[in-house]
């Protein structure tokens, strides 16, 4: 059985996650799993609560379990329980007790995290501009240091930015 490298999206909003991922998953023939909190808040209120929260982590890590039946090698999520984790923090100052275990357990291969060096684009589902923009890179970087995880941050206008993720990939994948 062939090793699946999965690898993560990560960063503050508008900083091109969906548009990179989208874009690894065809250049790398992967697999792409979009950002599902976009998914459930078409059907739900954008006013969310903590049990909101739950329920968006709980299809991420269905997300992770269905990936391992991928036809591919390669697999990219549009955001992963790191920024849930920070999420949780950041808006409730807790985070359920089963969150870490799930983090060490369902481990990602390689991180990308997006540096908010693009302009901010308004979305009825996006709520952390400007200074918190720049502050929730701060914290997800921190996570990924403090947990030894490997990222490489992705910066960059357009398809500078595309180029830059391809070649970390690539780099992960000669390693």
């Amino acid at each position: 059985m062939r090793k699946i490298i999965r690898i993560a999206i990560t960063g503050p909003e508008s900083t091109a996650k969906s548009t990179l991922a989208e874009a690894l998953a065809h250049y790398f023939d992967g697999i792409f799993y979009p950002e599902y909190a976009r998914e459930y808040f078409q059907d739900h209120s954008t006013q969310y609560t903590y049990n909101d929260l739950e329920e968006i982590t709980k299809k991420q890590i269905e997300q992770y379990h269905e990936s391992a039946n991928s036809a591919t090698k390669l697999v990219f999520f549009d955001t992963w329980l790191i920024i849930t984790k920070v999420w949780f923090q950041w808006a409730y100052q807790t985070e359920p007790d089963w969150l870490e275990e799930k983090i060490a357990d369902l481990p990602i291969d390689l991180y990308l995290l997006c540096v908010p060096d693009i302009p901010w684009e308004p979305d009825p589902l996006r709520e952390h501009g400007g200074e918190e923009r720049l502050q929730l890179f701060d914290a997800y970087k921190s996570e990924l240091q403090q947990r030894k995880l490997k990222f490489v941050e992705i910066n960059g206008i357009g398809e500078q930015r595309i180029q830059n993720a391809i070649k970390a990939v690539k780099s992960l994948l000669h390693s």
